[in-house]
């Protein structure tokens, strides 16, 4: 797999020869290390000294771009794609911490002081899974409010997406996000970045009825536009799309009040319980409501990547304070997440239902690297024994059989 990283670099404008190297050994080191992914350890499973990171970490790479690539090696083309963008809560102490400030934790369900990051990521719908595009740390709100005055933490998301935005293929133009951001700004936002959004609304969401009765007479008044209030309860006049694994749907072209936009709206209802239901809605009102519910439901690939991440490469782990270093740290856990997704997507029939387990490949790569230093160390010839099928027992020692 590093070669097709080395290939990669060797592509991209601005990355010299040390840069290079010193990147090939950094996400090396970050599969092969066990334990905290900081300067100190993987200086314990490299050549290179802790400053050496620390200093490397400082300078600026074009992390998008390499992301972009590694997608291209791992989905092609045409394959059916959307578009993810979530936030995630860092605990991280330290007051000196660029962007340390209280941000919401769903984990605990409540705001709490630590950094945190917004990710775009791309989901591949047959292959199930998610890889990340670009990283960015949110701003600490209080340093913010002085800077920006009245910008806000949506508006640091919505800058995120517009400078991701000539990354995105013409297949990636839908844009799934969580309840968060079904906000005014957002909406708008999205429309001038020619983005289809896909998002869910509160359970009392201020919608109306189109009226689709007959037109009044010309000369006789202002033509009806809307029919009624939505009541969620009496779904009578939505189209009932059926059963969908175990749960009812519904959907209408509707308008939200507040928004003052035209939605395509699927609601989800489960038929055990009374009253319980989502809403879902699209700013393409021709997309098909399944494969709203689809879309929507796959979005989740994008908490994956922050969980495996956070588990095994580190990402809650940086050494470092300023905000360089961290942004380099962050993109650097994320992207060696994406190498490892690349390498088992690539490696694995197209056909099979993708499995994947960072942990197994954490494994191997460890394994491979311990028995490399013991052929170094012992001065033995690896070329006949890697071609024996013990070696590869080896190499997979430990790892979860799929």
């Amino acid at each position: 797999m590093m070669e097709i990283v080395s290939r990669i670099l060797s592509a991209m404008p601005g990355v010299g020869k040390v840069q290079h190297r010193f990147l090939v050994m950094l996400f090396t080191a970050i599969l092969v290390s066990r334990g905290k992914v900081n300067f100190r350890n993987l200086s314990r499973y490299s050549d290179l000294n802790e400053k050496t990171y620390s200093r490397q970490f400082a300078k600026s790479f074009d992390f998008v771009q390499f992301n972009r690539q590694l997608i291209g090696q791992a989905f092609g083309k045409s394959s059916e794609r959307i578009s993810v963008f979530d936030a995630s809560f860092i605990k991280k102490a330290g007051p000196k911490t660029y962007g340390h400030s209280f941000f919401y934790n769903g984990s605990h369900n409540r705001a709490e002081k630590g950094l945190e990051i917004s990710s775009l990521a791309i989901v591949d719908i047959p292959y199930h899974t998610a890889l990340t595009l670009s990283v960015k740390q949110s701003p600490p709100l209080a340093q913010k409010a002085r800077a920006f005055e009245s910008e806000t933490l949506m508006d640091h998301y919505i800058d995120h997406i517009k400078e991701v935005r000539p990354y995105l293929h013409q297949t990636e133009t839908i844009l799934v996000l969580d309840g968060n951001f079904a906000k005014i700004k957002v909406f708008e936002a999205l429309g001038e970045l020619a983005l289809t959004s896909i998002t869910r609304l509160r359970f009392d969401a201020d919608m109306r009825y189109f009226y689709e009765g007959p037109k009044r007479p010309s000369g006789s008044g202002r033509q009806k536009l809307y029919d009624g209030k939505v009541h969620w309860q009496d779904l009578s006049r939505f189209e009932d799309l059926g059963d969908y694994q175990g749960y009812k749907l519904y959907t209408k072209v509707l308008n939200h009040r507040h928004f003052k936009r035209t939605l395509r709206v699927v609601v989800i209802v489960d038929p055990l319980e009374e009253n319980n239901y989502a809403i879902l809605a699209t700013t393409d009102i021709h997309l098909d409501a399944r494969t709203i519910v689809r879309y929507y439901r796959v979005r989740f690939q994008i908490e994956f990547t922050y969980r495996d991440s956070k588990q095994y490469t580190g990402l809650v782990d940086c050494q470092a304070r300023d905000k360089n270093r961290l942004d380099f740290h962050f993109n650097a856990s994320l992207t060696t997440l994406n190498i490892a997704r690349v390498e088992q997507i690539t490696a694995q029939d197209a056909a099979e239902p993708f499995i994947f387990s960072m942990a197994s490949i954490k494994t191997r790569y460890f394994n491979e690297h311990y028995l490399n230093l013991f052929f170094s160390i012992f001065g033995l010839q690896p070329e006949l024994i890697k071609k024996s099928p013990h070696y590869q027992t080896l190499c997979n020692y430990g790892a979860i059989a799929a």
